[in-house]
């Protein structure tokens, strides 16, 4: 079985273009299935054999079943279940499996979370937060302002390169899933923040030797390395901190809020979709929950039959 992941994951890396993150998620889940048919013997430290033809939708069933007995989230099992219609897809394609047995399971009944969003005052605090009188702060203001002014996921905003950025035109370049590729406009506050950030990065890049520099990376740590999600994650937790009234927010909660504040003025869902780069129209769609329960606020507030 090691050597069929081995390929299914060069399938996904190579032909389906999966994203990083994407690929370590099929790899811990199906690496646990692995581990949950043919367990590492003590004694020997081998695994047995596997005849995968022997795996059927039972076999799928129990296994999930014993990930929800040992209190794993529905989603986590969801996820795990998708990643295995994918392999076993693979296989029959490749003509190593009959069927596919794990399309006969289904997927467990998810409750739709609305996205946890910002005022639009709230933003502007929150925007306002870094000391732009220290190079972090430039380089925090100007991440804070492209995240929100653009609506990109953090993983998408770490990859940009200098040559994505279009600052005449105020555009920027994205690659999102799947290594698609699309455009997004921002505004003037972005292009500020980034405009001001420009000779801090060049301070982080001098800060050490030529050979190890990230000349095209746009946003650097102070090692002049490219900054990664982690790192996004803890500034965003950092200003949390120093801004009064706001709690229990992400970086992915300035890409809602960007979403949010877009529907409540009046633009149309496929162009919040495309701005998004979301795949399906479905997924755009559950920020209409979010504006209905800011409208029924409003209704109950200010009608007189209310």
């Amino acid at each position: 079985m090691e050597n069929l992941l081995a390929q299914f994951f060069e399938h996904l890396r190579y032909e389906r273009n999966v994203s990083e993150h994407t690929l370590r998620n099929y790899t811990i889940d199906l690496g646990q299935f692995y581990e949950h048919l043919a367990p590492v013997d003590p004694a020997t430290g081998a695994r047995r054999a596997i005849d995968l033809k022997s795996v059927d939708h039972i076999t799928i069933r129990e296994w999930l079943a014993a990930l929800h007995a040992g209190g794993k989230k529905k989603t986590s099992i969801a996820r795990k279940l998708a990643a295995l219609r994918t392999f076993f897809q693979f296989l029959v394609r490749e003509g190593l499996h009959d069927s596919n047995p794990a399309k006969l399971v289904s997927t467990p009944r998810l409750e739709k979370k609305i996205p946890n969003h910002l005022s639009v005052e709230d933003v502007i605090r929150f925007i306002e937060t870094p000391d732009i009188a220290t190079d972090l702060g430039k380089r925090d203001r100007a991440i804070i302002e492209l995240l929100y002014g653009t609506g990109v996921r953090v993983s998408e905003l770490v990859k940009l390169d200098l040559p994505d950025i279009d600052f005449r035109n105020k555009t920027v370049r994205v690659t999102g899933k799947r290594r698609k590729q699309r455009i997004i406009p921002f505004g003037d506050p972005s292009l500020h923040a980034v405009l001001h950030y420009m000779p801090v990065r060049q301070t982080f890049l001098n800060n050490v030797p030529l050979p190890e520099r990230d000349t095209q990376a746009v946003f650097l740590n102070y090692q002049g390395t490219r900054i990664t999600t982690r790192s996004v994650g803890r500034m965003v937790d950092k200003y949390i901190e120093l801004c009064a009234g706001i709690h229990d927010i992400s970086p992915h909660s300035l890409r809602h809020s960007f979403a949010t504040h877009l529907l409540d003025s009046g633009a149309d869902l496929r162009d919040i979709q495309e701005l998004l780069g979301h795949a399906r129209l479905s997924t755009t769609q559950i920020y209409t929950h979010v504006s209905m329960e800011k409208l029924i606020e409003m209704y109950d507030r200010t009608h007189p039959k209310a």
